[in-house]
C-alpha cells in the first residue's frame, strides 16, 4: 500500500523514540481534544498520497455529489411548482381567491421551520435510511396533490411537504462535511445548491411543454404527478447508493477507504463520523454569536430566495406576457443562476475570500431588485430578473459553506446548521407574503423590501467578516502564524527525517476561519 507518503525508512526504535520526545516538546499541542468522541488524538497525522486522496475525492465527487444534489432538485421542483401550477388552472379549480395562495406558500415554511431540528439525524441515524425516508415522504405528498379538490387539502399536504422537505435541504450541507475537508466544501456545496435555480429553469420549461398540450386532466394535475412520481422512485436509489460515510462507500477499495478514514481524522480527529453527537458541543454551537449573525443574513437572502421562483411567473404574466409565454421566460435568468452558483463558491475555495465574494453578489440581487421596483419597461425589469436571480442563489450557496468553515467540530457544524436555518427560514414567512395580487403589476413594495434585505445582507457580511479577521490576528499573536509553525515543525524533525505531517483540521493552533 502506499497509503502514507515516506522518504526513508524508519530510524531504529531507540532513536524514533526520542524523536518523538522532541516533537512533543517542540510542534505547538501535540494533541487537540476530541469533542464528539470525547477522546484525544495525535495533533498530526501521517500526510496522505496525494493521487489517492485525489482519486479518492473524484470518486466521491461523482457518486455522492450529483446524487444528492438530484434530490435536491427534485425537492425544489416539489415546492416550487405550485407557482406554475397556479397560472395553469389551479387559482380557479381551487378558489384561491383572496391571500388562499399566500397561505399555501407560508405554510410550508412554518412546518419547515418548526421540524429543521432534523439537520441532526444525518448524524445520528444512518444517512441512507434517513434519506430514502424523507424522499420518499414528500414525493408521496408531492404526487397527492394532483388529487385534491379543495384549498384546505391542499393547506394539509404543503404543511406536510415542509415537514419532510425540512429533514434533507438543510442537513445535507452538513452530511457533504463528513466527506469533504474544509476547503473542499464550498465547490461541492456550491453543486448541490446550484440544483435549485436548476429545478426553477426545467419547472419553467416542462410546465410550458405540459401547459401548452392538451391532457385529458386540468393541466396543473398532470404536472404535479409528472414532477411527482420521479420523487419516489429517487427514495429507492437513495437507500441503497448513498453511503452512510466515507470508509463504509462501497464504491471505494480498501486503499482508498484507508485514505477517507485519515482524512476524517485530520478533518475532526476521529474517523467515525455518524451515530452520536456531543451535547455539550451542541450547545456551545448555539451559543456562538458567529452562528447568529450567519442565521440572520441567510434570513435576509431567505426573503428574496423563497419569493422569486413562486411568484416569477406572475411578474412576467403580469409584464403582459401569455400564461405559456411567461411559464417559458422563468427558464433563462435561472439557468444563469445555476451557472454562477456552481463558479462563485469554487472561486471563494481558491481565494479564501468567501465575505468578499458574498459582499459582490448580495449587491448585484439588491440592485436588481431596484431596477424591478423602480423600472416600467418590460426590458429593463427583466434584465432586473436576471440581476436578482444572478446575486440570490449563489449568495446562499456562499453562506452556507461559510458556517461549515467555521466550526471545528461534526456537533458544532450541526449546531451551526440548525441555528442557520431556525432564523434564516423565518425568512420565507415574510418572503411568501410580499406580493399580493392587489399589488400588481408592479408589485413595487415586494420589490423594494427584497431589495433592502439584500442590501443589509451585505452590511452582515461585513461586520462579520471584519470579526473574523479580528480573531484570525487573535489566534496569530497567541501561537504564532501559520506559516511560522509549519517551520517548527519542519524544524522538529532530527537527523534529516522528512516524513511529512498535517495538522488535524479542528480547533488548534493551526485553526484559522475562513473569512
Amino acid at each position: 500500500m502506499r497509503f502514507f507518503s515516506r522518504n526513508k525508512e524508519p530510524a531504529p526504535a531507540e532513536e524514533q523514540q526520542r524523536r518523538e520526545q522532541n516533537r512533543e516538546k517542540e510542534i505547538v499541542p501535540a494533541q487537540i481534544e476530541n469533542r464528539d468522541a470525547e477522546a484525544a488524538v495525535p495533533a498530526v497525522v501521517a500526510e496522505i498520497d496525494p493521487v489517492l486522496e485525489k482519486r479518492v475525492r473524484r470518486k466521491m465527487d461523482m457518486r455522492i455529489v450529483p446524487l444528492v444534489s438530484a434530490l435536491y432538485l427534485l425537492s425544489f421542483l416539489d415546492r416550487s411548482n405550485i407557482g406554475n401550477a397556479r397560472i395553469a388552472g389551479m387559482t380557479e379549480d381551487l378558489d384561491l381567491t383572496g391571500d388562499r395562495y399566500d397561505w399555501l406558500l407560508t405554510i410550508f415554511y412554518i412546518s419547515y421551520i418548526i421540524f429543521e431540528f432534523q439537520a441532526i439525524m444525518w448524524k445520528i441515524v444512518s444517512p441512507h435510511r434517513w434519506a430514502a425516508f424523507v424522499v420518499f415522504g414528500w414525493g408521496l405528498i408531492s404526487t397527492v396533490q394532483a388529487g385534491i379538490h379543495t384549498w384546505a387539502a391542499e393547506m394539509a399536504l404543503r404543511f406536510m411537504m415542509g415537514l419532510t422537505e425540512a429533514g434533507y435541504g438543510p442537513g445535507i450541507p452538513y452530511l457533504l462535511s463528513f466527506f469533504y475537508l474544509r476547503h473542499e466544501l464550498g465547490l461541492r456545496i456550491g453543486v448541490f445548491l446550484s440544483a435549485a435555480p436548476l429545478a426553477n429553469t426545467f419547472a419553467g420549461a416542462l410546465a410550458y411543454g405540459i401547459t401548452s398540450g392538451s391532457p385529458g386532466i386540468a393541466k396543473w394535475r398532470v404536472l404535479f404527478l409528472v414532477e411527482g412520481l420521479p420523487t419516489i422512485v429517487m427514495a429507492v436509489v437513495a437507500w441503497f447508493f448513498l453511503p452512510d460515510s466515507p470508509e463504509k462507500a462501497r464504491f471505494l477499495n480498501e486503499e482508498e477507504k484507508a485514505v477517507a478514514k485519515s482524512r476524517g481524522v485530520r478533518q475532526a480527529g476521529a474517523a467515525t463520523r455518524v451515530g452520536h453527537a456531543n451535547w455539550k458541543e451542541m450547545g456551545q454551537g448555539l451559543a456562538d454569536p458567529k452562528g447568529w449573525i450567519l442565521g440572520l443574513m441567510y434570513f435576509s437572502c431567505n426573503v428574496s430566495f423563497s419569493s422569486l421562483p413562486v411568484f416569477l411567473p406572475t411578474i412576467l404574466k403580469e409584464m403582459g406576457f401569455s400564461a405559456i409565454n411567461a411559464q417559458g421566460l422563468t427558464a433563462p435568468p435561472f439557468f444563469l443562476s445555476f451557472l454562477i452558483t456552481i463558479i462563485t463558491p469554487y472561486i471563494a475555495d481558491r481565494t479564501q475570500q468567501r465575505g468578499i465574494m458574498l459582499v459582490i453578489l448580495t449587491i448585484i440581487g439588491g440592485i436588481g431588485y431596484v431596477i424591478l421596483a423602480a423600472a416600467k419597461g418590460v426590458g429593463a425589469r427583466y434584465f432586473g430578473v436576471f440581476m436578482a436571480a444572478a446575486g440570490i442563489f449563489p449568495a446562499i450557496a456562499n453562506i452556507l459553506p461559510w458556517v461549515l468553515n467555521n466550526q471545528g467540530s461534526d456537533t458544532r457544524r450541526g449546531a451551526g446548521i440548525i441555528i442557520l436555518n431556525l432564523i434564516g427560514q423565518c425568512g420565507p414567512l415574510l418572503g411568501t407574503r410580499l406580493y399580493p395580487s392587489h399589488e400588481g403589476p408592479f408589485y413595487v413594495k415586494g420589490q423594494s423590501v427584497c431589495a433592502a434585505f439584500m442590501f443589509f445582507t451585505t452590511i452582515l457580511v461585513i461586520i462579520l467578516r471584519t470579526i473574523l479577521v479580528w480573531e484570525n490576528k487573535r489566534l496569530d499573536k497567541k501561537y504564532g502564524t501559520i506559516a511560522q509553525q509549519k517551520q517548527a515543525m519542519q524544524e522538529a524533525q532530527v537527523g534529516g527525517e522528512r516524513k511529512a505531517e498535517v495538522a488535524v483540521e479542528n480547533y488548534g493552533p493551526l485553526f484559522r476561519y475562513a473569512v
